[in-house]
């Protein structure tokens, strides 16, 4: 069966030849530009209403921080943070939850080289 000639690719100075409209090099460029300065941004996010619910609910049920409650000391809760990231394939259950304070979730996250 034959197949279409490859084109060059649209990204300005690409010598590139491709069956796309970019080479998958400069595709990658293209969807990083769009997703940060064109993209609404309200589209895809992750943490919408039903999270604030799920958040305001669970951190009712447990006001301090669990990591400082397990070392001894009675911190409030500021925020709520996935055990195993939804990104990896965490969910919203309870199991997957626990409160924390800013500076245990900044040291959890500095520890395991996330972004924060």
């Amino acid at each position: 069966m034959a197949t279409k000639p490859k084109k060059p690719c649209a990204y300005p100075q690409c010598p590139n030849l491709t069956d796309t409209r970019y080479c998958p090099e400069h595709q990658r460029l293209v969807n990083q530009h769009y997703n940060k300065y064109q993209r609404d941004k309200k589209h895809g996010k992750r943490y919408g209403s039903s999270w604030e619910k799920i958040s305001k609910a669970y951190r009712r049920a447990n006001p301090l921080c669990e990591q400082c409650k397990s070392e001894g000391k009675l911190v409030p809760a500021e925020l709520v943070h996935h055990i195993k990231p939804l990104a990896d394939g965490g969910t919203n259950d309870p199991d997957n939850l626990e409160s924390l304070c800013w500076s245990c979730h900044s040291r959890h996250h500095a520890k395991h080289g996330d972004n924060w």
